[in-house]
């Protein structure tokens, strides 16, 4: 299971397992059509036309079809009966050191004060990659550095002040747990691994592809289908549809392309790659979802300097129609940065905007494969450590969200989820197993501003499909 340990502290989770348990498993046979879909020129680059308008327009005519039946006979004929596994790739995962080491913290600490709680993560962490040295740096730093706080740096100490005892205890005790389970393992115990990870398409930006897109018209409004569902006696389209949500509602994992590229579609899941301003085919899904998880693009210094991606304005994010999409006792969880200013704006206005109540705090508590923090729980640099905002909407913490028996379960505060994370960028772990114990049984899941798809969650953000790229997974064939 995903979830490796359970206390009444948190729980301890395996984010490898979690995607991998999704079954990407595809037969020789089915994969002929998706690489005949990527070797075939697609229709943006053999038309004359802008590239945009070329996709649409192929993509706005109905799936293409091919009997799944003909797709087996052509398998059997040519006598190729291989099954491919598809996982996600180890390496993404192999966090065995802290990223601050502890001389460095400690000159960090000295003669400053809690300064540069996230402003300062990204360039550290990139440091820490690249292997560079920080003396050159931290001098640097010091000359800037004031021993006074400011407002903003007081908010965050004092409130890490309150919560520091309980993360690290909780914390211990989970990992002393996966050390007994073998999850987790000492120091000396773990191999040294090297080289660099070739990630080919990374100039690809599906970011840049939404706002492209939304220069040009698509189809006629009344002739445009809400949903475009794959099934097994339809083919994946040969493109991805900009215009209305995708389902896959097979119980197979199907490989779809775009722009070339080509991405892994779990069983029964569905998405929109689109961003805040085209909405609103998730909106005539017809759907209410009872789990509503966001991850917002918060605003900051570092992703203004670097632009390494797009952000939200908070009041941009008040604008999504959050309510409209769900059902009645939704539980939402919200993503938040360690800046106080976004918990306190979605906890003081966010959250009463949406009419969500009942707001609880979790922590998602970030972990080397030896058990220790990824960033000293006292670092002067950056926290350990994210936080997660709780809430329902049109239900009181007396309401049970799931019935087992009499017995209700409101949803508890200052729980810890501890795990070693992904080194990609915003891929936070899952919540899938932990939320089941708060919500009605088959209830509809939706992730907003995703960067994967789940099997059974519906998946939206103008990145959506953006780990489920080839290239981050690794195949392994087997005969059937």
């Amino acid at each position: 299971m995903a979830m490796v340990h359970r206390q009444p502290a948190g729980w301890l989770v395996d984010h490898l397992f979690f995607i991998n348990q999704s079954g990407y498993q595809l037969c020789h046979a089915c994969e002929g059509p998706a690489r005949a879909f990527s070797d075939v020129p697609s229709a943006a680059a053999s038309s004359d036309k802008d590239p945009i308008v070329a996709t649409t327009s192929a993509t706005s005519n109905s799936c293409r079809k091919r009997s799944v039946s003909e797709l087996g006979a052509a398998g059997k004929k040519s006598g190729e009966m291989l099954k491919k596994t598809y996982l996600f790739r180890e390496e993404f995962f192999n966090v065995f050191k802290p990223h601050i080491a502890a001389d460095f913290q400690k000159e960090l600490q000295q003669g400053s004060s809690e300064v540069g709680l996230e402003e300062k993560g990204s360039e550290q962490q990139e440091g820490a990659v690249s292997g560079k040295s920080h003396s050159g740096a931290t001098k640097k730093r010091r000359k800037r550095r004031s021993s006074v706080l400011n407002y903003g740096e007081r908010d965050a100490l004092e409130y890490h002040l309150r919560i520091r005892k309980m993360i690290s205890e909780g914390t211990r005790s989970l990992v002393q747990e996966g050390f007994k389970s073998g999850f987790l393992q000492r120091s000396s115990a773990i191999p040294v691994c090297s080289g660099t990870l070739d990630m080919r398409h990374s100039d690809f930006s599906l970011a840049e592809l939404c706002e492209m897109a939304k220069q040009y018209a698509f189809v006629n409004e009344t002739e445009q289908r809400a949903v475009c569902k794959i099934d097994e006696d339809t083919s994946v389209p040969e493109q991805v549809q900009l215009s209305c949500v995708t389902e896959n509602i097979t119980n197979d994992t199907k490989l779809i392309t775009l722009m070339g590229h080509t991405y892994l579609f779990p069983p029964q899941s569905s998405f929109l790659l689109s961003d805040i301003s085209c909405m609103q085919p998730l909106l005539n899904y017809n759907k209410k979802f009872g789990v509503i998880v966001i991850d917002p693009p918060w605003e900051n210094k570092s992703v203004k300097r670097s632009n390494r991606y797009g952000y939200l304005p908070p009041w941009q994010i008040k604008q999504i129609p959050l309510p409209a999409l769900a059902a009645p006792d939704c539980l939402v969880v919200t993503w938040v940065t360690n800046r106080q200013k976004h918990l306190r704006f979605v906890k003081d206005e966010l959250y009463p905007h949406w009419a969500v109540h009942g707001v609880v705090e979790w922590y998602w508590v970030k972990i080397t494969r030896s058990g220790e923090f990824v960033f000293p729980l006292e670092s002067s640099h950056k926290k350990p450590y994210e936080i997660l905002v709780l809430g329902r909407i049109q239900g009181s913490t007396d309401t049970p969200l799931r019935r087992s028996g009499n017995e209700a379960l409101p949803i508890p505060d200052h729980k810890l989820i501890v795990s070693v994370p992904s080194t990609l960028h915003s891929h936070k772990p899952p919540l899938t197993e932990i939320l089941k114990e708060y919500t009605r049984p088959d209830v509809e899941c939706l992730e907003l501003f995703a960067r994967n798809l789940q099997h059974g969650w519906t998946s939206w953000g103008n990145e959506v499909i953006k780990f489920q790229h080839m290239d981050y997974f690794t195949a392994e064939q087997n005969k059937k």
